[in-house]
């Protein structure tokens, strides 16, 4: 394949998706084992450029310095593929929507470097609440650059109207579970146990709410829409059945087993941390399976037309090989 035929958008978006998923899995650790104030200072690291900061030190070094330090690398590092993929979709004269998506991934992870360092100097947990809500939202944003640049997916019909908004609906109710979920993971000890148990029975509620989404996309995309459509609806009913065990495991890890449903007693005097590896592994998954199915439901989205009732689409099939023609002519 040629470069003059070959789909660098895509490519590019993709790298993007793997490299945010890996960020995010970072993050997560971050926030399980509580090492983000790790490397008290921001940008450096201990006062060394943070790209200079010695390999062995950091690889080596105490677990939570590594993970600290790796999220900012690989914060970095997906500054540099958004702000490559942002001139890569503009050079290839794609569509207003996807130069769009392109321009709001760069502005995304400015907020979100920005965001992270505020984090350390401010030592705040305010900030820490709003940088793991903006995480997820810059994913959302890379997987649907990776869906709408592949040429297959500019072909779309729009699907039935029941479909779209399951499937539009499941991408809201995924994001707000995550943003509930970032609430929960970044509490402080001091924090009001009503407050607390508002904040559990919000979650709980919205993984009813995601499960019963998920239902009805399935239910909605068996007909009347791209197979494709169908089997991301069945992959994500799947990753939402794990969701909620993993849920379950990630609370008894952290406070036990309950002894009724929401009683008086719940109340929340220590940091969401994991006790074991298994703990970890437990409470970390929850957090990067939650990404996924938020990720899924994008593309379920987008696959079941939901932008289609806005644009024609967002590569017009006469246009595709000729901007194919024109990327890095």
């Amino acid at each position: 394949m040629t470069s003059r035929s070959f789909n660098w958008p895509h490519a590019i978006a993709c790298i993007l998706v793997a490299a945010t998923a890996v960020l995010l899995c970072f993050g997560a650790l971050v926030t399980t084992f509580d090492a983000a104030m790790a490397v008290p200072d921001w940008p450096a690291t201990y006062g060394h450029n943070m790209f200079l900061f010695p390999w062995a030190e950091w690889f080596y070094g105490p677990w939570d310095l590594f993970l600290e330090h790796g999220h900012r690398l690989l914060g970095a590092l997906v500054g540099v593929v958004s702000l490559l993929l942002a001139g890569v979709v503009w050079r290839s004269g794609l569509s207003p929507a996807v130069r769009a998506l392109a321009a709001a991934a760069v502005l995304l992870v400015v907020v979100q470097g920005v965001l992270g360092g505020a984090r350390v100097l401010l030592d705040d947990k305010t900030v820490a609440k709003v940088h793991a809500c903006t995480g997820p939202l810059f994913f959302a944003v890379a997987v649907a650059i990776a869906t709408l640049t592949r040429t297959s997916s500019t072909h779309a019909p729009t699907a039935a109207t029941a479909a779209v908004r399951s499937a539009a609906g499941l991408v809201l109710a995924s994001y707000v579970q995550l943003v509930a979920g970032a609430q929960l993971r970044h509490l402080d000890a001091s924090v009001d146990p009503s407050t607390f148990r508002w904040l559990v029975a919000f979650h709980i509620a919205g993984a009813v709410g995601v499960t019963a989404l998920s239902v009805a996309a399935a239910i909605c995309t068996r007909t009347g829409s791209r197979p494709v459509a169908h089997r991301w609806s069945l992959a994500i009913l799947l990753l939402v059945a794990c969701q909620v065990a993993l849920g379950v495991g990630a609370w008894v890890v952290n406070w036990g087993l309950p002894s009724g449903w929401l009683p008086d007693s719940w109340s929340f005097s220590d940091p969401l941390l994991a006790r074991s590896f298994w703990g970890a592994t437990v409470v970390t998954g929850h957090v990067v399976l939650g990404m996924m199915i938020l990720g899924a439901s994008v593309v379920l989205a987008l696959s079941a037309g939901v932008l289609t009732r806005s644009a024609a689409s967002l590569v017009r099939p006469q246009q595709t090989d000729r901007v194919q023609e024109r990327a890095f002519a």
